[in-house]
């Protein structure tokens, strides 16, 4: 068996070094306006002798490997006991496996029970990546996200009762200038309502075949530049409060100020770099 990705393949950037495992094509829910990244996929699940061939084929040619990222839009959405089958065979074929990660939505988690996802996590589902992108219940509307917050918060704490954590995403700009205020408070309001691990924020960037969508459902958009989106996240920071330690970044490629840091014990330090880039401008 020849062993071939679908593309176009995406993984985050921290799985740059580490095995990528196709078990879904494409996106289970594929609606966001703001996204084009699985447009032309339609969403499908592999047969599970293909993902075992494509796992053999794998661990004979990296058999010392740590990390495994399942692609590709949200391998979340298959059921428990499919995607269990394949955590187990990955196990049983790669003996050095410490984590396995894969992105998630707030729907395909609340399709889960907590003891399904405690039961994933005990067989090394240790990480999710999801995209919270806003906690504001009109900009969620207006991206057609098809959540709200509550249902992202009660998503969330179900992840991380179950012991998995979370790397998540918010996105700058993603609420224009009408909206921006109730985009950062509402957003940060997950943020030290949840106990994620990692966050990172985004500077929103419209691929071509995106932009008529998102305009049409967002009619009264009004896009931000760089420095009004650079005081966006130094609102966001200074809002921030969260329950644990929190590894943040912002030094995704559409970011025009890269930040790093832990919160809160990095908070000040952080709005000042902001502070010190808002007094230069």
């Amino acid at each position: 068996m020849q062993f071939n990705y679908d593309y176009p393949l995406f993984r985050p950037p921290a799985e740059a070094n580490n095995i990528i495992l196709q078990v879904t094509l494409g996106c289970s829910y594929n609606n966001c306006s703001f996204c084009s990244m699985y447009k032309s996929k339609k969403f499908t699940i592999k047969s599970l002798d293909t993902i075992y061939k494509e796992i053999d084929i794998l661990a004979l040619n990296y058999p010392s490997t740590t990390k495994i990222f399942l692609a590709d839009g949200d391998a979340l959405a298959l059921n428990s006991e499919y995607l269990l089958k394949i955590l187990q065979y990955l196990n049983k074929k790669f003996i050095k496996l410490r984590r396995v990660s894969l992105y998630a939505s707030t729907q395909n988690i609340l399709s889960k029970t907590t003891d399904e996802l405690e039961f994933l996590y005990k067989n090394n589902l240790k990480l999710i990546y999801f995209g919270i992108e806003s906690g504001n219940d009109v900009i969620l509307n207006k991206i057609t996200k098809g959540v709200d917050q509550n249902e992202i918060i009660k998503s969330l704490n179900m992840v991380s009762k179950s012991n998995i954590k979370i790397s998540a995403t918010v996105i700058l700009g993603i609420a224009g200038k009408n909206y921006v205020s109730e985009h950062i408070k509402d957003t940060a309001y997950i943020i030290n309502n949840t106990n994620i691990n990692y966050l990172s924020t985004l500077q929103l960037w419209l691929e071509d075949d995106a932009i008529d969508k998102f305009y049409n459902n967002f009619k009264d958009f009004i896009p931000l530049n760089d420095m009004e989106m650079i005081i966006e996240q130094r609102r966001f920071i200074e809002l921030l409060n969260p329950n644990n330690k929190v590894i943040f970044r912002s030094n995704h490629a559409s970011n025009a100020l890269h930040l790093s840091g832990t919160l809160p014990k990095d908070k000040t330090r952080l709005l000042e770099e902001l502070d010190m880039v808002c007094d230069l401008s």
